[in-house]
């Protein structure tokens, strides 16, 4: 499984962030002229800065800005996001009011798809009718065959049901596309929510059951029935779940990697014909694809004979309305946002309709919203500037892995060649997506989205048979974050991160490397991490490393295990360790490189004060404001589950505790709460 891995995730980050002129935020001169880069009124200075410098850096910002109810954490990426979502609402709005749009055209396509999801009234008329077809069909099923091949038409049509299937670089062949297949199917967030037995989990369990009850209810089932087919759809679903792997356990690509031909996948699953599968899934030519989660579909293959067709029947039907529900009638969309928006993560109201429907926009079309986004609110310069800076820390990493103590020269010279080898996307691709064969109408939202899930997949699966497109992006333009992709051994940073406070044309080098700095080394580091160093300069997996320096690395990898698993964020909940090890090693490398950068610039070796901070001061505040954000427990709580990243205190005070310059610039005493003895610090890159 090709592991792409990012800044952020999560729905509430994976967001779209404000315009953006020379690389910095459109705003005003008068607006940028009052903005301080580094404003002390933000600041908790009755707290010790070795104590807990997220508070030092953010506390009075924190207590001043609470959260939405619409958000279930807000932050330095909500502000961002809300000044992009109305930059980009102007452009949705100019589009669907564009009378003369041709058809087929960008303006149509974007403007349709915006005006349709606008149409509250015509969702509320409509109830549960978009899906009649998909619900008669169900109900024709006659044997598992018949859920086999609905399973495999869902698919087809975008609407994965019962397990995923992608189409990925093969990781022992980059060169070659290959299906890839997956574990899925539950209707809870992650599998550990059907077992963990402390308090929170169980009464989202509980909740999630009810939710079932009162789901079926909606779709036309009387009490009595919706309790008893609730109760075997839960009984299916946990089935699954105790088949399917952890997150950590897939953290370890080895372990995904399963390669099977069509014999010896019908052997590993008895009853599954695979050969009929990928025919009705599409997948012609193929003889043989990736079984990430073998164990998964060994139990689908024994449920398929275990479980009834009649219950087979309503887990397909429930499945498949709850995947459409936030397109239908207000009713439909309520019910499912309360329970995973205000129960699994504490949000207490729904994002404006416009809002949630832009979303839709940018995860349908968000090529050609990225094209109307780009011309009007990205230049040229910044794409130049960003260019230098990763430039900068490329050949710093570089340095760094050539002093390391503890690896030897031969593992060096890989991991050079291998960083010296990383394709560089900024901004915007080179080559947009061709969306000439969507069809999007001016009457039907649900048609729309399904139309555009369809499409989706038919470009995925034509990929096969076909040289792997390394120009291709995972993120449209607008988004703020950014990732690092193995297969193709690339750092891609879209537009939406390149400005203010990661980035800004007119912010000192302090601000800027603090900033994006950190982030290209996170980006960079990422391809060395506990799953990155797997793969190699070319993107495949492929152990490179000595066996010496593979058991030093796991050592040096361990300490940042135990320091994480150590940090209480809710009661008795902790961070995961091994789950977020991905994303803290490439925190930590990536502010250590992004430090010694800056330590090359004019004003990283000077000592010069501004708003009374010196240059190295004004670094790891600028790091700190980044992650300053306030989260809802609930929220918290879910993505110590399901998040790979550890919570925004965390990552803002893990990474520096370790930075003996951390604690030069703030005088930081052993006495202090932060404080780590050499003997505890951790180093890898």
């Amino acid at each position: 499984m090709n592991i792409k891995h990012t800044l952020l995730v999560g729905a509430s980050l994976l967001a779209m962030t404000s315009c953006q002129d020379n690389g910095g935020s459109k705003e005003t001169t008068e607006k940028k002229a009052d903005r301080k880069l580094l404003d002390p009124a933000n600041l908790d200075t009755t707290v010790n800065p070795g104590d807990n410098f997220f508070m030092y850096a953010n506390g009075s910002w924190l207590r001043n800005n609470p959260i939405p109810g619409s958000e279930t954490r807000w932050g330095s990426f909500n502000e961002l996001q809300e000044n992009n979502y109305n930059a980009l609402h102007a452009l949705l709005a100019e589009a669907a009011n564009d009378k003369n749009a041709k058809s087929g055209s960008a303006a149509q396509k974007v403007g349709d798809m915006y005006r349709t999801g606008m149409d509250s009234a015509a969702a509320d008329k409509a109830g549960i009718t978009p899906m009649n077809g998909i619900l008669s069909r169900i109900d024709g099923i006659t044997d598992a065959n018949g859920v086999l091949a609905e399973v495999a038409k869902a698919h087809t049509e975008g609407m994965g049901q019962l397990f995923s299937v992608a189409v990925y670089p093969d990781d022992k062949n980059v060169t070659k596309n290959i299906a890839q297949f997956y574990q899925g199917g539950i209707g809870m967030p992650d599998r550990d929510y059907y077992f963990n037995k402390d308090a929170r989990t169980s009464a989202i369990r509980d909740a999630y059951q009810q939710y079932l009850v009162k789901m079926l209810t909606l779709m036309g089932s009387d009490s009595t029935t919706a309790k008893k087919d609730a109760a075997d759809i839960y009984k299916l679903e946990t089935a699954l779940a105790n088949a399917s792997m952890t997150r950590v356990e897939m953290r370890d690509p080895y372990k995904l990697y399963n390669k099977y031909d069509l014999a010896g996948l019908n052997k590993l699953t008895p009853g599954i014909d695979w050969k009929v599968m990928f025919q009705n899934m599409k997948l012609s030519g193929q003889d043989s694809c990736i079984v990430g989660t073998p164990k998964f579909f060994q139990e689908v293959a024994r449920q398929l004979k275990a479980t009834p067709l009649d219950v087979w029947k309503k887990y397909l039907k429930f499945h498949a309305v709850n995947d459409i529900a936030p397109y239908l009638s207000k009713n439909f969309s309520d019910l499912q946002f309360d329970f995973y928006g205000k129960t699994v993560r504490g949000q207490q109201e729904q994002k404006p309709r416009w809002k949630r429907v832009l979303n839709v926009v940018d995860g349908s079309v968000g090529e050609l919203l990225g094209q109307m986004y780009v011309d009007k609110n990205f230049k040229p310069e910044a794409k130049e500037r960003m260019l230098n800076l990763v430039n900068n820390l490329q050949q710093t990493y570089a340095d760094r892995i050539k002093r390391l103590d503890w690896m030897s020269e031969a593992t060096k010279q890989k991991a050079l060649a291998k960083l010296n080898t990383f394709m560089k996307k900024i901004g915007y691709p080179d080559k947009w997506r061709d969306y000439g064969k969507l069809t999007i109408v001016n009457n039907n939202y649900v048609q729309n989205v399904m139309n555009a899930s369809a499409f989706e997949y038919d470009y995925m699966i034509n990929k096969l048979g076909k040289p792997v497109d390394k120009t291709e992006w995972q993120m449209t333009p607008p988004t703020v974050n950014a990732y690092y992709n193995p297969a193709f051994n690339e750092i891609v940073f879209p537009a939406g991160i390149l400005q203010y406070p990661f980035f800004d044309q007119d912010a000192d080098d302090a601000v800027n490397y603090g900033g994006i700095g950190a982030v290209i080394g996170h980006e960079m580091t990422h391809g060395f991490d506990d799953q990155g160093r797997q793969y190699d300069a070319d993107g495949n997996l492929h152990d490179w490393w000595t066996p010496e320096d593979a058991t030093k690395f796991n050592q040096k990898a361990g300490v940042v295990i135990s320091q994480f698993n150590n940090y209480k964020v809710l009661d008795s909940v902790a961070v995961n360790g091994s789950l977020t090890i991905g994303e803290n090693l490439a925190d930590l490398g990536g502010l250590a490189i992004a430090y010694e950068a800056f330590k090359k610039t004019k004003q990283g070796q000077g000592n010069e004060k501004i708003d009374g901070f010196t240059p190295d001061q004004r670094f790891f505040l600028s790091w700190a404001q980044v992650w300053r954000a306030n989260t809802r427990p609930e929220e918290m709580a879910s993505r110590i589950i399901t998040d790979p990243h550890s919570p925004n205190e965390w990552r803002c005070n893990g990474p520096l505790s370790n930075m003996p310059e951390f604690y030069q610039a703030f005088n930081i005493q052993p006495t202090a709460k932060m404080y780590r003895p050499d003997s505890l610090k951790a180093k890898v890159w």
